[in-house]
């Protein structure tokens, strides 16, 4: 391949349309974006495409603008062909593809164990409530079930809202011995069984 200068001549005849200084440029240029772009892309679909695109805005550019300095048309050619090369990889990468063998991946945002875990957690509850006295029971559930405000829930069992907190916390401390001793039971029958 031989190299070659340009001047404002060749410039101003790609700039009128010369039909013969338009397959020069695109044969001359093509080649070199070819070479270089072999190195940097697998894809000789997208060798073509990037070579195109920066053909087309080269030429764009010289039709409505021009060109200030004919003899750095090549230097003009390569920067256009980096820019476009650039804005191909960056499009490429924002769409991750994936093989056509590749396992679908896990959708994660979707808990298929939370309705087992809670249907498991609502049963463990209500029989820790089941095993409290009926007065503690009463008062967890309209409180953390039942969600009454703690002015009602002192309206209906009598008592002032110091006492409600005492009651509240004997309940708890009940309810976290209760849920505790269960645990230790599950615990040790999960190691009996492993």
């Amino acid at each position: 391949m031989t190299f070659v200068s340009f001047d404002a001549e060749y410039v101003s005849k790609l700039r009128a349309a010369d039909s013969e200084t338009e397959t020069h440029f695109t044969r001359y240029f093509g080649e070199l974006l070819f070479l270089k772009l072999r190195y940097r892309i697998r894809s000789p679909q997208l060798i073509e495409d990037i070579r195109q695109e920066t053909m087309l805005r080269v030429l764009k550019i010289v039709r409505i603008k021009g060109v200030d300095h004919p003899e750095r048309l090549g230097a003009f050619v390569h920067a256009v062909c980096n820019n476009v090369l650039l804005e191909q990889l960056r499009s490429e990468t924002r769409h991750f593809q994936m093989a056509e063998d590749a396992p679908d991946p896990v959708d994660e945002s979707v808990d298929l164990d939370a309705p087992l875990i809670g249907e498991e957690m609502r049963e463990l509850i209500d029989n820790i409530l089941e095993a409290l006295p009926a007065k503690d029971r009463s008062l967890l559930r309209m409180l953390f079930l039942e969600e009454l405000p703690k002015d009602e829930i002192c309206r209906l069992l009598n008592v002032d809202a110091n006492y409600l907190r005492v009651l509240l916390h004997r309940a708890k401390s009940r309810f976290r011995a209760e849920y505790l001793k269960r645990a230790a039971t599950s615990e040790a029958a999960r190691k009996a069984f492993s």
